[in-house]
């Protein structure tokens, strides 16, 4: 299947039956995650440097690719080859809607986190969920967060909505992610799929994950933002 993203315009989702793949393949993401769909990973020898946990759905967890070729793991290859000593724990859960990632926030937290890197969103979209509610589900992500102390460095992955669902739910979905960036002083990356979506080669047949490729561009779309920041330590709240 070709990819149902058009570059030639605003990165959104396309057709409708890639819509329908992507919900039969991660629709049981909220109650039993699949074999990407692990708890926060890390590797023990790394236990005691900083945590960046990567809080997120199948783009996160890598759907369809092996462990080591998703995007945080990429990145936690670049932190090792830069000598930074901070160890990335892969929080992805196929299928899973802002409102799973909020009642996982607390799990995700019980490690000591200097960096979290909130990528969640998509799947509302693809069901067509109120953009306020997404909206209310990461902002409580957000003060869940903080509340710890010290408060972890937050990241947010902006994401698109299909536009299927018409141009006035599509920008309302897109605002929310400005607007809670600006409201509570988080990075945010504006499209996590920037260079990515659109592109046949870099996305699997169901034209929605990305390849092992797709992710690689990904990483560095994140890693961009995420570099600087790592001398900082991951205080400050934000």
């Amino acid at each position: 299947m070709h990819s149902s993203w058009d570059s030639r315009s605003t990165p959104l989702y396309g057709a409708t039956i890639a819509l329908v793949t992507v919900l039969v393949l991660g629709c049981a993401g909220d109650e039993a995650p699949g074999r990407n769909a692990a708890r926060p990973r890390s590797d023990a020898p790394r236990a005691a440097s900083p945590a960046i946990v990567f809080l997120g759905t199948s783009l996160t967890a890598g759907y369809g690719l092996e462990r080591d070729q998703a995007f945080p793991q990429l990145i936690q290859s670049k932190i090792d080859s830069a000598g930074l000593g901070y160890r990335v724990a892969n929080a992805g859960v196929s299928g899973e809607t802002s409102a799973g990632a909020r009642r996982r926030v607390d799990w995700v937290l019980r490690q000591p986190v200097g960096i979290l890197v909130i990528e969640t969103g998509a799947n509302d979209g693809l069901r067509g969920q109120d953009p306020r509610q997404l909206a209310a589900n990461i902002q409580a992500i957000i003060d869940r967060a903080r509340e710890h102390d010290p408060p972890p460095m937050i990241i947010l992955l902006g994401m698109e909505a299909p536009p299927n669902l018409g141009r006035d739910y599509t920008r309302r979905f897109r605002v929310v992610y400005r607007e809670l960036a600006e409201r509570n002083g988080v990075i945010l990356v504006p499209f996590l799929l920037d260079g990515v979506a659109g592109v046949d080669s870099l996305n699997q047949p169901d034209g929605i994950h990305p390849t092992a490729r797709g992710q690689e561009i990904i990483a560095g779309t994140v890693w961009r933002v995420l570099e600087p920041l790592l001398g900082r330590g991951g205080a400050g709240g934000k």
